[in-house]
């Protein structure tokens, strides 16, 4: 869930492109005559040429292109540059917000995407929907590097419809030389003392999740006495808040432009091994309260049109050096083992930080979002008015 504006993404250039150059022969030999007009070795020529043309255009007909939507800045993408070229099949890269915009683009149809990357509980929601092509995982044989402990999980029982690409969590993302306070509550995202220092997150299901958690209530709360509490929170704190912002919330914490702001654990991570960047001053924090652990995962839409060709490319992004190099680039914690124990031996220190690999306890007090079904309508409802309230 590493949101930022979509990146450029152009297509490799295609490479068998026919050059043509005109007729290989003088005017003088095409008009109508005898055979000495069109000697053997032109007509030999001429009909090797055609050969070749019609195999090109064989060619550049079947290549297929993979149409690949996933959230902003959710993946190094020069490792698309290398799958183009170990399989030469094209990829069209676009990337959304939140999976709100997703299932909304789903719900009207699509654009015959082959892959796309949505959270938990939006899997549920597209499952429920029919929306998901069940997985041929012979196609998939990279799939045995997945940790055991992320299969199976109640979005998808028995992994038929998603392979998990990345896990983490949502909490506070903090500019220590902004902060007077020691950081341990979602209550300080209401504190008076930083007011205009504060982001909260751009999405009705942190946002209201947030509200909710700091009230005592669970993140997948369907009532609606405290969904209205949470909302009539919300609407108490926005004359505290700087905005609500989404991928920009790591670049103003890092910049000053802000105090703290609600986030995901990659962006702690993706400043850390930023080399241009201080993280001296940068802390994450998972509020005492508890808080959202998240999984996201590849799947296919039925609207996929290269389901084979899809199965490769999710058996790309598992081979472990690619899932070690993504892991790196995104900041986000990967569910291959094979990457985990390069990420071990290359970054030991990590595996002692809550963005990377929360404890125990943390996650005991955290919980999964969960398909919302009918309740989700009043969940915008309530999101809408406390932003325009």
């Amino acid at each position: 869930m590493k949101r930022q504006p979509e990146a450029a993404w152009k297509q490799l250039p295609n490479k068998r492109r026919i050059e043509g150059t005109g007729n290989p022969f003088p005017r003088k030999n095409r008009c109508k005559g005898t055979k000495k007009q069109f000697p053997m070795k032109s007509r030999i020529a001429l009909f090797l040429m055609s050969l070749m043309l019609l195999a090109s255009l064989s060619g550049c007909g079947a290549k297929v292109t993979l149409n690949v939507f996933n959230w902003g800045e959710y993946m190094d993408e020069t490792l698309l540059e290398k799958f183009e070229k170990e399989t030469g099949i094209s990829v069209n890269y676009k990337t959304y917000d939140t999976n709100e915009t997703l299932l909304a683009k789903m719900d009207a149809g699509g654009s015959s995407y082959d892959v796309v990357f949505p959270s938990d509980y939006a899997i549920s929601e597209m499952i429920k929907k029919d929306m998901l092509l069940p997985l041929d995982f012979s196609r998939i044989p990279n799939y045995k590097y997945i940790d055991p402990q992320t299969k199976n999980l109640s979005y998808d029982p028995g992994n038929k419809y998603s392979v998990p690409y990345f896990w983490g969590t949502l909490g506070i993302l903090y500019n220590k030389k902004m902060m007077k306070d020691p950081i341990d509550s979602w209550n300080v995202l209401w504190d008076p003392k930083y007011k205009g220092q504060i982001i909260m997150k751009k999405d009705v299901r942190d946002s209201m999740g947030v509200a909710l958690k700091r009230l005592g209530y669970s993140m997948n709360s369907t009532s609606e006495a405290e969904l209205r509490a949470a909302k009539d929170s919300l609407v108490e704190q926005k004359p505290l808040i700087n905005g609500y912002y989404g991928d920009e919330i790591r670049d103003m914490i890092a910049n000053g432009d802000a105090a703290m702001g609600v986030t995901y654990s990659g962006d702690p991570m993706d400043l850390y091994w930023d080399k241009s960047a201080d993280f001296s001053y940068i802390g994450y924090v998972i509020p005492k309260e508890g808080t959202n652990v998240w999984y996201d995962a590849m799947v296919m839409p039925k609207s996929s049109k290269h389901p084979k060709e899809a199965a490769i490319f999710i058996n790309f992004m598992l081979d472990p050096d690619n899932a070690f190099q993504n892991s790196e680039t995104v900041g986000y914690t990967s569910p291959n083992t094979e990457a985990l124990k390069k990420m071990r031996e290359a970054y030991p220190e990590i595996f002692t930080m809550d963005a990377y690999w929360p404890s125990v306890e943390v996650l005991k007090k955290s919980e999964v979002y969960v398909d919302l079904g009918d309740v989700k309508t009043l969940y915008n409802q309530l999101w809408t008015e406390a932003r325009v309230e």
